[in-house]
């Protein structure tokens, strides 16, 4: 008896705990909705830019080359200091030029000295030809050593002037202002004219060319998109450009695009563009390596969405998750065109007022109803997750 009020006890207190644990699962509050962080987007007003790699080049470039033959007497500058247009940079002996110039002058002296009197000879036969003093014969020979005199100063005067211009081509000018580089030849090298080994090459470096290129397929995708309205030019400051450095710091002085190429490169699809940077400081050095941030035009209606917001289908194609107006979830298909910092510029699927979200990702399906919160880069979403495009 004392078991079986013992077993009657026990099954009276499982019942009312077993009462107790559901009326405590009843009294819990019902699982309220996923919570999303959105981004709602809007049209704003976008500089558009494209960043394009490219090499600086001289501004100017001079391979100095000797105009005539002979020894290098000196040199009078050094290896890679700055020089001026009209600096001397080597001299040649000018002995054997000295003397030639001197010899054609003495030449061209004894020449003009005995020009007076083939002239008289000639005036003179002439009148006495005409009262029949002289034959006709004799008064022709006299004109014609009088014009062969004529020439022979000509062509002696010529020789001077020749032999005055081998002479002051014996110093070896620089014909621009710039930055020496290593010289070629050193005192007593034995030099020709024009020979094909630049004696030392002269570049200016303040202002420097950039010469970027870019695919003929973003020219067209740009002037379509001009011609179509979706952007407008940006006017003058359009032309305006800037640059990154090698090693990630931005350069601090603004350039201006010079002029695009209308030849296409068969090789790379490119069309080149020359830009004109100041260079004071000769920080940018011929040959080295920039990204060149060129301005395309101003989009005033642009549709800017959170990187985090897009990601991509097993396609590849840009998706984004959308709120509808009764908070459900939809998916979309984009068409995204660049990035702009922490965006994405996209060009078809999203329209104003639409609900983007950013955060809650992995939390939704299609069709789900959701609490969307307004985006806030201060706070996170507990376990989001941003997709990549």
């Amino acid at each position: 008896m004392p078991h079986g009020r013992l077993g009657w006890l026990t099954t009276i207190i499982s019942l009312l705990l077993t009462v107790s644990c559901v009326s405590c699962k009843r009294a819990l509050p019902p699982k309220g909705l996923p919570e999303v962080a959105v981004q709602t987007i809007h049209p704003e007003q976008v500089v558009l830019t494209t960043e394009l790699p490219g090499r600086t080049s001289p501004y100017l470039v001079a391979e100095v080359r000797p105009q005539v033959n002979g020894l290098i007497q000196k040199r009078l500058f050094e290896e890679g200091s700055d020089v001026q247009a009209g600096n001397t940079l080597y001299q040649i002996d000018p002995a054997p030029y000295q003397a030639a110039l001197d010899q054609a002058t003495a030449t061209l002296a004894m020449a003009e000295s005995g020009l007076p009197a083939i002239r008289a000879k000639a005036e003179r036969f002439k009148h006495l030809v005409e009262i029949h003093a002289v034959g006709q014969q004799d008064a022709e020979e006299a004109e014609a050593a009088y014009q062969q005199a004529l020439a022979s100063v000509a062509g002696d005067k010529a020789a001077v002037e020749s032999a005055r211009i081998n002479l002051t081509h014996t110093p070896i000018t620089s014909p621009i202002s710039g930055r020496t580089g290593m010289s070629s030849v050193t005192v007593g090298a034995l030099v020709t004219a024009y020979q094909p080994v630049a004696l030392v090459t002269v570049q200016q470096l303040d202002p420097i060319y950039v010469d970027v290129p870019q695919s003929s397929a973003d020219l067209l995708r740009l002037r379509r998109r001009l011609e179509g309205g979706h952007i407008k030019s940006g006017g003058e400051s359009a032309r305006k450009a800037k640059l990154i450095l090698e090693d990630g710091t931005p350069y601090p002085l603004e350039g201006r695009l010079q002029f695009r190429d209308v030849t296409v490169d068969p090789t790379t699809g490119a069309v080149t563009l020359r830009m004109v940077f100041p260079n004071p400081q000769h920080l940018l050095l011929p040959g080295m390596f920039v990204r060149a941030v060129v301005e395309e035009g101003v989009d005033d209606q642009a549709i800017l969405a959170m990187q985090q917001g897009i990601s991509r289908d097993t396609k590849g194609n840009p998706i984004a998750w959308v709120l509808d107006k009764s908070d459900k979830v939809e998916q979309r298909t984009l068409t995204v065109e660049k990035a702009i910092g922490d965006k994405w510029l996209v060009t078809s699927g999203l329209a104003d007022g639409d609900r983007l979200i950013v955060e809650g990702l992995q939390k939704v399906r299609p069709g789900m109803a959701v609490k969307a919160v307004p985006y806030s880069s201060q706070t996170s979403t507990p376990g989001s997750s941003a997709g990549k495009p």
